[in-house]
């Protein structure tokens, strides 16, 4: 079963191949949704301050019954906090809200403010080098497993290696079929930097592609399973988001493999970019 296999990072900690994403969904919502993705048997969820849904995510872990190392929670310091005061600061406040003593991940969640994100030149690099030495602290002191980023440009993840003392663990992007974003994922893992894919469905833009259709149809799968396969075959972590448990239990099944030749032509697609209504976000290319 899929959601019980795992990647393993440099440092020996190992992450589930796929996870719940919580972008987009209320602190309410937040807690309903992990409770149905954990009795569906994922391990692995994701969440960030800038989501606001911390409290939902710590009340449905903490109320689960199950064991805490079992779980694999990731979180990310809010794109606003540009200091090592401000990111250490809200580390132990997202613990609080999480209800636990450690994260298993914590990630700068982008390297830009997100009012700058494709408006600016500016990709910070001494502001993240402060924030990511605020993440080697917490670390250090074992308030989480692992460390990372998100949204970085291979730009972006050389400076973080040329000031730090730990190298980042994660890399958490924007990939799926359709627009992938090989250079980064080929430097990340030429340093050993395991890349986590985010909406790995492009928020279910995907679904409505040809061309995705018509593959999955081939596998005689969905197009979400194909999406989250592409994901695993590429060495990625897929991190979909639902709020159906038929729907997670669906983006779970992917133990199916698909072929070398059409790996290279789903590798090789790129038209994939047209986001519809969710074309307004930084992270799908517009501006806040």
């Amino acid at each position: 079963m899929i959601l019980n296999e795992t990647f393993k990072m440099y440092n020996g900690v190992e992450i589930p191949k796929i996870g719940l994403g919580t972008w987009l969904v209320s602190s309410d919502d937040a807690e309903k949704s992990v409770r149905a993705a954990l009795s569906a048997g994922y391990r692995h969820i994701d969440t960030a301050q800038g989501y606001q849904n911390e409290d939902g995510v710590g009340r449905a872990i903490s109320e689960s019954g199950i064991k805490r190392e079992e779980l694999f929670i990731t979180t990310k310091i809010a794109a606003r906090h540009r200091s090592y005061a401000a990111a250490a600061a809200s580390i132990d406040e997202s613990l609080k809200k999480l209800r636990t003593t450690y994260a298993d991940m914590i990630i700068i969640h982008s390297p830009q403010p997100w009012e700058l994100v494709n408006q600016s030149d500016d990709r910070f690099y001494e502001e993240n080098a402060e924030i990511w030495r605020a993440l080697e602290d917490a670390y250090e002191a074992k308030k989480v497993r692992a460390i990372g980023v998100s949204n970085f440009l291979v730009g972006d993840i050389e400076n973080i290696l040329a000031h730090c003392r730990i190298r980042p663990m994660s890399n958490q992007i924007l990939a799926h079929i359709g627009n992938t974003p090989h250079e980064v994922i080929d430097f990340c893992k030429k340093h050993g930097i395991l890349v986590e894919a985010y909406s790995p469905i492009a928020h279910g833009v995907a679904k409505r592609d040809s061309l995705i259709i018509k593959t999955a149809e081939k596998y005689g799968v969905s197009p979400s399973r194909l999406c989250i396969r592409y994901a695993l075959q590429l060495g990625l972590v897929a991190l979909p988001k639902s709020l159906d448990p038929d729907h997670m239990r669906e983006n779970a099944d992917a133990d199916f493999v698909i072929s070398d030749g059409d790996m290279k032509t789903l590798c090789e697609y790129d038209k994939l970019k047209d986001y519809a209504e969710f074309g307004n976000f930084p992270v799908y290319g517009g501006k806040k």
